[in-house]
């Protein structure tokens, strides 16, 4: 008589195919991060100045260009100008939901003073409890 051995299950997951699918993502996402970019290209003036703390909330940035348009990086297009109104209503919208948020001010150092401090007192308006200048590192 022939006596049949009864098969275990085998309880193993093979995790080769789970590595190989996490670590083409890995390339993917390591060559196309270089290429994405944020907000308005904008020629920073040039000051000396402590970074600002390491927080974990990214900061709102409201960039002025140089034609004195203004842009928002959360808004829908960052490459797209809003208007004052726009600005504010956006900003006061994301400050009653996160009111711990940094506001900070990008302008570029062709437009006139007048402009930034428009914007800082339109943030201001906003809601925003206090809002910084970004800049460039002086080049030595």
């Amino acid at each position: 008589m022939y006596v049949r051995k009864r098969r275990r299950p085998v309880s193993e997951i093979n995790v080769v195919p789970y590595i190989d699918v996490m670590l083409v993502l890995l390339i993917i996402f390591m060559v196309t991060a270089p290429l994405v970019t944020q907000g308005v290209k904008v020629d920073l003036p040039k000051a000396e100045a402590q970074p600002l703390e390491d927080d974990s909330k990214p900061p709102l940035i409201a960039s002025v260009d140089a034609s004195g348009n203004y842009f928002l990086n959360i808004a829908e297009d960052e490459k797209q100008a809003m208007t004052a109104v726009d600005v504010a209503t956006l900003v006061a919208a994301h400050l009653r939901i996160e009111p711990e948020t940094p506001v900070v001010v990008k302008g570029d150092g062709a437009v006139p003073y007048s402009n930034i401090v428009q914007l800082m007192v339109l943030l201001q308006r906003a809601g925003a409890p206090s809002v910084g200048l970004m800049t460039d590192p002086p080049e030595n």
